[in-house]
């Protein structure tokens, strides 16, 4: 008999096993023992590597197989990663980016051929896998222009329709949604209601929702998600507000933690569920790192606003009141709201340059936030915009921005940065209901997540970000396979 503290979506809890026959018995839950690993996968003695290398100009190359061996006690001066299966942690909802109106009004503005290379790149089956896409409800900054679904100060919301959206972004979902199949994703954020609802009479520049138009802010939500799956689009979820404590030069709007939950509370919430849509995953904060636990216990302190939220979402712009990410947040927030999924809802580069798109610094950036997200508890990963054209945008003003994909819209020409490269080494291989699992280093320089996925592989990928090519091991339960880490690259070794 012994215990181990396990974990399943940051809730921590001491068990009791019992081996029996190589197995344990958890409550009614049969598990491989960790130390019996090796023995039931028999067959997984050797990794398959895959390597992407910016100095040697490789880009997710398959670099072959190594095999795992005996490798009991590990000294301090061997560098290692160190995998237990044992340790389970939280499911992945998936990967994706959002499919805004930059990305669908640069997507049509390209060839045919060079459109389904795009979707075959991050839907298709020889893509990176992705099965998430985000979306704007009313204009964002990644939109030609400001625009809503309803005429001004139509209160009854009789005119709402979404006939700007069938243009571009619309068809681009759909294209989406028909290469990754029955595991598609969707979900939609607002980032500013229309001018009238709001205290500034502007969509853009914060301002809040008038307390008078509470109620028909929340029928806008209803009115949106009807008319997307009456074109056949599935909504999975929604956020409440997209960044809800910035008042920025384009479409926000601020709410304070007690109002977020005022209105999910006695108006979103309640809306959702009265029209059959209980099912929709509401998420919650959708900002920064930084506030993301004082705003979750804030506004998921009340149990009545607490049972319509299902996840808590953030982004990763904290750096521009902080040097670095701020990643230990995120493990506290789960810790204290284990039945609650965290979501990276939005990240990039800002500040486009053109000429920099073959920066590996691109790939790092996103290589770095994902493990490091992935290891504090996060469920559901999304990049922000797909594509974008050669101006970084179009954004109707100024915010120009990277994306894994850049297409130069006067030539054709697509560009792949690396970090699309990067994502690709989680999104391609972990796959959608794949289990984290303990996975620590001993080198500062390198960083490392892995899970199993549903079909039995285990898979690790690991960074290294530094300016030193090293040497180590993938340690898992007394085995372990030689693996070389260049410098500045990543790989995934697949069991």
């Amino acid at each position: 008999m012994k215990s181990k503290i396990h974990r399943h979506l940051g809730n921590e809890y001491i068990v009791c096993k019992k081996l029996i026959t190589g197995c344990l018995v958890v409550g009614s839950v049969l598990q491989v023992n960790a130390q019996d690993y090796w023995k039931k996968n028999s067959g997984k003695t050797t990794g398959k590597v895959i390597l992407t290398h910016s100095k040697a100009n490789e880009k997710m190359a398959d670099k072959g197989t190594v095999k795992f061996e005996k490798f009991s006690q590990p000294k301090e001066t061997d560098a290692c990663i160190f995998v237990d299966p044992d340790f389970k942690y939280q499911k992945l909802i998936g990967i994706g980016g959002a499919i805004t109106d930059a990305s669908a009004e640069t997507f049509y503005k390209l060839p045919k051929n060079k459109q389904k290379e795009i979707i075959e790149a991050y839907y298709g089956k020889n893509g990176l896998g992705y099965t998430v896409v985000r979306t704007n409800m009313n204009s964002c900054d990644f939109s030609s222009d400001s625009y809503t679904y309803v005429a001004e100060n139509d209160t009854s919301l009789k005119s709402f329709h979404v006939g700007h959206d069938e243009k571009y972004k619309i068809p681009m979902i759909k294209e989406a949604q028909k290469a990754i199949g029955n595991q598609f994703t969707f979900y939609f954020s607002p980032w500013s209601p229309p001018a009238w609802m709001k205290s500034n009479k502007n969509m853009l520049k914060g301002g809040r929702l008038e307390n008078q138009f509470y109620q028909t802010w929340a029928d806008y939500y209803i009115k949106f998600i009807k008319e997307y799956e009456k074109r056949g689009i599935n909504v999975w979820g929604l956020t409440v507000q997209n960044e809800p404590m910035a008042t920025q030069t384009w479409e926000s709007c601020i709410y304070t933690a007690e109002e977020e939950g005022e209105f999910l509370k006695n108006n979103l919430g309640p809306t959702l569920w009265k029209n059959g849509y209980k099912d929709k995953k509401v998420m919650i904060w959708d900002h920064n790192r930084d506030l993301i636990y004082q705003r979750a216990t804030t506004t998921l302190g009340d149990p009545e606003t607490s049972k319509y939220a299902s996840g808590i979402g953030y982004h990763w712009y904290e750096t521009w009141n902080n040097k670095t990410q701020l990643f230990d947040n995120l493990s506290e927030t789960q810790r204290a709201f284990p039945d609650k999924f965290l979501a990276f809802t939005e990240g990039c580069k800002e500040q486009f340059n053109m000429s920099k798109i073959y920066d590996v610094s691109l790939g790092e950036l996103y290589g770095r936030n994902m493990i490091n997200d992935f290891n504090k508890g996060t469920a559901l990963w999304t990049d922000w915009n797909v594509l974008l054209d050669e101006t970084g945008g179009p954004n109707h003003v100024g915010n120009f921005c990277f994306a894994p994909i850049i297409a130069d819209t006067k030539t054709g020409e697509v560009h792949y940065t690396y970090e699309y490269y990067y994502v690709g080494h989680v999104s391609k291989y972990i796959r959608p209901n794949a289990q984290r699992i303990g996975t620590s280093s001993n080198r500062a320089a390198l960083i490392a997540t892995s899970f199993i996925n549903e079909n039995g592989q285990l898979v690790t990928v690991i960074m290294n970000e530094s300016d030193n090519d090293m040497e180590t091991n993938l340690w898992i339960e007394g085995m372990s396979a030689k693996l070389s880490a260049p410098a500045h690259s990543i790989q995934t070794v697949i069991l």
